[in-house]
Order: structure tokens, then sequence, then C-alpha cells
């Protein structure tokens, strides 16, 4: 880190970092690993799991309904950085959640909690985790009501606790020595940047490809009259991660999705996966592992049109995430910035629109070129910054092969 910022310095030609605020986003030690435990898979789970996710963590076990032995080892065997516990609309459902809290206090490892189910039991299941020598963030209900989600507020009280217990893993014990201001899940700082340019390009989704993940998120309520007919409602920000769609560390799931001669081809050529591709065969083989991950991903985010029949006759319904009013498609991470090719394969995913999937039609594509979206959305959380002039600053970027510096 020292020498980073010696570089810095150096390159900024500023005199002295002294007097500044220092904010960061880190991934380290396998970034944000939480478990998420709530009520009704459909309901309290899912919006418990879009906080998580939204808020830049990697959830590793979704638990719904009372937690059985097996959930509470796998916990344990997990050893979750944080643990967020769900359940119940206000007023309503209150046992299992203080049985589970009960269970959760036995645990033999003191992970820290947040609390974000029903307000009615709220100073009970607090008390139940402190008594027994639980760090506890309570906080609103993440589905205080039916078909209600309360996503953006237990996303905050998840990146407080981040920031406060990410210097307890290996090798983080000197990061406060360096770090005065924010400091965010990676991811969580690239959600924050796709929100920050939303107000002013309008809905967005954005791919973040990595090594070990392929990461869509996407900023948007979606049409007006498909809402009327979604049985269960989504985030207006949402983020899905796909922990087998790497193009480095997870190359080889990415190749098995592949078929014929195709596949064949790319497991001969196996050796020219990189971590950073130079010669024309490595640049070859990653671009097609890179665009078959995002492919794949997308189609895991996006919502679609099903069909579904009863005693009434067929009815019509949205499951997942509606995407049709997107405009701008935006691409980061390093395989998407820096490999030739990919704002033209990103505008090829929404040429032919579906009429199953709820994709964009022809949206707009910029490339994150300056690879600078996570520490905009960093800057993001500051609360002496500009959020206008950042998000018209992080626009100028976007596909200009120049740093600007503030």
């Amino acid at each position: 880190m020292k020498k980073a910022l010696e570089d810095l310095v150096y390159k900024t030609k500023i005199p002295s970092l002294d007097s500044a605020v220092l904010l960061g986003n880190s991934s380290a030690a396998g970034g944000l690993r939480m478990t998420v435990h709530g009520l009704v898979p459909e309901m309290t789970a899912k919006a418990a799991k879009e906080a998580a996710l939204g808020a830049g963590a990697v959830v590793k076990l979704v638990t719904s309904g009372a937690l059985r032995e097996e959930d509470l080892k796998k916990i344990e065997e997990v050893s979750p950085k944080l643990l967020l516990l769900a359940g119940g609309v206000d007023y309503g459902e209150s046992e299992v959640i203080v049985q589970n809290a009960h269970l959760i206090s036995h645990l033999k490892i003191k992970v820290p909690i947040i609390y974000a189910g029903n307000i009615a039991v709220k100073n009970e299941v607090s008390q139940i985790l402190k008594t027994r020598g639980f760090k506890v963030y309570p906080t609103e209900n993440v589905y205080p009501r039916l078909d209600e989600l309360n996503i953006e507020s237990v996303k905050k009280i998840i990146q407080k606790a981040f920031e406060e217990h990410i210097t307890e893993g290996p090798g983080m014990s000197s990061i406060k020595d360096w770090i005065s201001g924010v400091l965010l899940p990676t991811p969580g700082a690239v959600m924050n940047a796709f929100q920050l340019l939303s107000n002013i390009l309008g809905d967005v989704i954005g791919f973040d490809v990595g090594g070990a993940t392929t990461d869509v998120h996407s900023v948007t309520e979606g049409d007006e009259e498909l809402k009327k007919i979604t049985p269960y409602p989504e985030p207006k920000s949402k983020r899905t991660v796909e922990g087998d769609l790497g193009v480095y560390l997870s190359a080889n799931q990415v190749i098995d999705l592949f078929e014929g001669a195709e596949k064949e081809s790319l497991l001969a050529r196996t050796s020219y996966i990189t971590p950073l591709s130079h010669e024309q065969e490595e640049i070859a083989v990653t671009s097609k592992i890179t665009q078959k991950a995002v492919e794949t991903a997308l189609l895991r985010h996006v919502g679609e049109i099903r069909y579904v029949m009863s005693p009434t006759g067929r009815g019509t319904y949205v499951w997942g995430k509606d995407l049709t009013r997107v405009k701008w498609v935006i691409g980061t991470g390093g395989a998407l910035v820096f490999l030739p090719g990919m704002k033209q394969f990103l505008q090829s995913l929404f040429i032919r629109p579906s009429s199953r999937l709820l994709l964009p039609n022809n949206p707009e594509v910029l490339i994150d070129n300056n690879y600078l979206l996570s520490s905009i959305g960093t800057l993001a959380r500051y609360q002496h910054i500009d959020k206008e002039s950042l998000a018209f600053f992080t626009l100028s970027n976007l596909n200009n092969q120049g740093i600007k510096f503030i």
C-alpha cells in the first residue's frame, strides 16, 4: 500500500498526501463472506440475500425457515465475516426468528450479526445474541411488508459492519493506519458507481468480469405494467455474482459450457489462459471465455415471461429482473477493459429482442477504459463530495483513453 501511495504522488505531482483523506475498497481474504438467514425462500430470505449481494458480499449460504443442525454446522464451516438474520414482516411471525437467534447464539464462532427482521422482536433478538458475546447491528426490516423490499438501508449497515471488522482479517491489521475515510467491499463500490451513473444516464446494466467471477449489476425499476404481473418484487439495484464464470481461476468451468469442436479446441489451448493476455493466441482464447462468461451471467441475471397453468386457465407472470427499460450498458473488469472488441461484443448481445427474456432493446455501450469504477464508487460514499460532479466526471472518463485527475 505504501508503494501504491508513493506511485500516486509521483503520477499526480501532488507534493504530499499528509493532509489527504484516504478512502479504500477491498476484496482481500476472499472479500465480504456472508451467510444469510430468513423465513420464506421467495420473500425474506431472498430480500436478505439481495441486500447482502448489493452491499458487495460473497454469499456462501442462504437458509429459510427454522435453522437445522446441519445449517449451524455449515455456518461454522463457512466461518463468515458477517451473518445476516432476517425474517417476518413487521409485527408478523416472530417465533421462528427468536428460535433462530437462540440457535445462532450457541455457535462456536463469534461472528458479527446484522438483524434485519421483524422489528417487533428486534430488542429481544439483539439481547439474546449480545448476552452470548456477539456484536449485533440491529437495523430496519429488509422485508417490512408483503411485496415491499427495504434493501438500501440494510446495505449501508452491512458496509458499516464490513468497515469495522475487515481489519481483523489476516494481513489487514495495519489498514487502519492508512485509511481515514470509507472502506468498502470492492463489488459494493462498483455497484455504487453504477447507481451514481444512473442518476444522470437513467436505467443501466453493468458487467464486471474478473479472474474468478463475473458480476452483473442492474439499476432499473423495470416496466410499470410488467410490475403488475410480478409475484415477487425485485430490488431497483440488483447484483448477481457468478462464482463459476471467471476468465482465469474459473476458466475451465466456463469452457465446460461450450460444446463440440469449440470446446475441444479451447481445452487444447488452456496453456494460453493467463492473468494478463498479451500474445495473439492468449487474447483469442481469453476473449472466447470472456464472451461466454458474460452471455451466461446475463441469462442468469435477466428475468423472463412465464406462463403458468391453473384451474382458472393460463396465467402470465414475470419472474426475475425486468431489464426492458435499460438504455445503457457498461463494461468493467480487466477482460472487458483490456481485451479488444469487447464494446462491439456487448452491443451484439442486445441486437435481437427476445419475446421471453426481459432484455434491453439496442442500448448504448460504454467501457470503463480507465478502470475507475470501483474507485468512483468509493468516492461516492464520501459525504463531502459533490455527487453530480462526480457522476459527470465518471461519464467523461468512460470510453476515454486518457486518465484525468480531479
